[in-house]
């Protein structure tokens, strides 16, 4: 039962392990809620009489709002994990107890023994009354071992004591947290009920103002839509100009390639010519050899059947000095035999390969002959834009970080639901004076004055365009090239008090979300 009872209360320590991690993990991310909340706190206090009634300003209440009721739960979490950390530690007590209350009994038994067996006159006794000097060295043994046994219950009873004392002081801690965790948790729930006050006041404040700011929204809509017309005319242009110059681009470089053809043309016939004189000239190279090496093969051919005819006949006849004599002369003259057919053969072989070497040549020196001509008429091939190489990677279009009020496509208004927003880009609240800034290379298609006041700037890459719209004034110039990073100009407070960056991505003529391309 005692091993049953024991591998419980592993098993739930383990879990306390478990927990404080949990509980840790949790704290490390109120803390960093609490730092975005302190963050938007600084913003909205430094908006505040710039806002009045901004979409800005109620996005900024509401993610805040968002926030705090994350750190409420996490709180929960946490409270329910030191809930079961004080639950868990009695249990540890409880357990620790028992294990000392079976260790003081045992203890106690020992005392009891060690006391009717005490005295110094009773051990000498014990020892003196051995048989022989064997016995007497082991049952001094023996007494040492007892003393030792005592000892060590004594120290186990002390250390039981005082790690039961240590279980109760984190038991107390876990308490205490509990109880400052449940007064700041008090005070959140009461900063949460006061925050959605705060919202519910700004959206009756919206209300109260409804015909005021949706009458200067649709105007702002109207400009955006006359925006919109002039930058699809602007694209439009830009996409017309582009495809007159590759056109023309494209007949120059049909021309330059007809040209440089001709010439390559022309330098590979020549080419030709002069491999087909040189190739002649290898061919009726490689037919003497041909022919040598024939004429010395039979040869060879030739002294060798003589030599061994003669063998043949000096070994019948017993040969005599002379007939040794001519044999030597006849073997001389099949190894010199032998030696020119070898040779011939070699010069045959270098023939050969003398002409696939020329075959080879002619045709590197052709293609060679080709590439020159095509880059002496200046042809080259086209590269493409790497702006969409870089999707997902460009930079943020701001030198501040902001916050997103609009998305891309149709969206709800955030208060007056009887309006739909149309949104070619995203809108993104920034600090006073926070400057927009081009997100990837590229030359200033156009600086457009609108008719609120405010100027646009569209940058093309290519076959895209970025357009920054609602900036109180511009830093870049028509036909300007610009690099990532570049300001482009300060934004503008919107009709509603914020300072807000229109920001657009277009794929030729087509709008595209922003969120998909810039590293936000």
């Amino acid at each position: 039962m005692i091993k049953k009872f024991s591998f419980l209360i592993g098993v739930l320590m383990f879990g306390l392990h478990q927990g404080q991690q949990k509980k840790e993990q949790l704290q490390k991310q109120n803390a960093e809620l609490k730092k975005q909340i302190a963050q938007i706190n600084t913003d909205l206090a430094k908006t505040r009489n710039e806002s009045k009634l901004s979409i800005a300003y109620l996005t900024s209440v509401n993610q805040k709002l968002v926030l705090r009721e994350k750190v409420y739960n996490n709180t929960q979490k946490e409270k329910r994990f030191i809930e079961d950390d004080i639950y868990l530690r009695q249990l540890e007590i409880n357990r620790q107890n028992k294990e000392l209350a079976v260790l003081r009994k045992n203890y106690a038994e020992v005392l009891v023994n060690a006391y009717k067996n005490k005295g110094v006159q009773n051990k000498v006794t014990f020892i003196l009354s051995s048989k022989n000097l064997g016995e007497a060295i082991r049952r001094v043994q023996y007494l040492k071992q007892y003393s030792d046994y005592q000892d060590k219950k004594a120290a186990e009873i002390t250390n039981a004591a005082n790690l039961i004392k240590k279980t109760i002081a984190q038991r107390q801690n876990s308490i205490k947290e509990k109880e400052n965790l449940l007064v700041n948790q008090q005070k959140d729930l009461a900063t949460i009920n006061a925050e959605r006050v705060q919202k519910e006041q700004l959206v009756a404040e919206f209300k109260k103002n409804e015909s005021k700011l949706t009458a200067e929204l649709k105007q702002k809509q109207t400009q955006s839509k006359a925006l919109e017309g002039q930058i699809r005319a602007i694209i439009a242009e830009e996409i017309r100009i582009a495809k007159a110059e590759e056109e023309a681009r494209r007949k120059a470089e049909a021309e330059k390639i007809r040209l440089a053809k001709l010439a390559a043309e022309r330098e590979k016939a020549r080419i030709e010519a002069e491999a087909k004189a040189r190739a002649e000239a290898l061919e009726r190279e490689r037919r003497l050899a041909e022919a040598e090496a024939k004429r010395a093969a039979e040869l060879a051919a030739r002294r060798a059947e003589e030599e061994r005819k003669r063998n043949e006949e000096a070994a019948r006849a017993e040969a005599s000095a002379r007939d040794e004599a001519r044999r030597v002369a006849a073997k001389k003259a099949s190894d010199e035999a032998a030696a020119k057919a070898k040779e011939a053969a070699d010069k045959l072989i270098a023939a050969k390969a003398a002409e696939t070497a020329l075959a080879k040549r002619k045709e590197e020196e052709k293609k060679a002959a080709e590439t020159k001509a095509m880059t002496s008429y200046g042809v080259s091939s086209s590269t493409g834009s790497s702006f969409a190489d870089n999707r997902g990677r460009l930079g943020y279009p701001a030198d501040r970080a902001g916050r997103i009020t609009h998305r891309f496509g149709r969206q709800p208004h955030p208060v007056f639901k009887n309006i739909t927003e149309e949104n070619n880009g995203i809108k993104i609240s920034v600090p006073s004076g926070t400057r927009a800034k081009s997100v990837f290379p590229g030359s200033v298609s156009s600086v457009l004055a609108n008719n609120d006041g405010t100027k646009t700037v569209i940058v093309k890459h290519g076959s895209y365009f970025t357009i920054y719209s609602n900036l109180g004034n511009v830093s870049v110039s028509k036909g300007q090239q610009v690099s990532s990073g570049t300001p482009v100009g300060t934004v503008a407070q919107d009709f509603d008090g914020s300072y807000t960056l229109d920001f657009q991505v277009w794929n030729g003529s087509t709008p595209v979300d922003p969120l998909g391309w810039i590293s936000y």
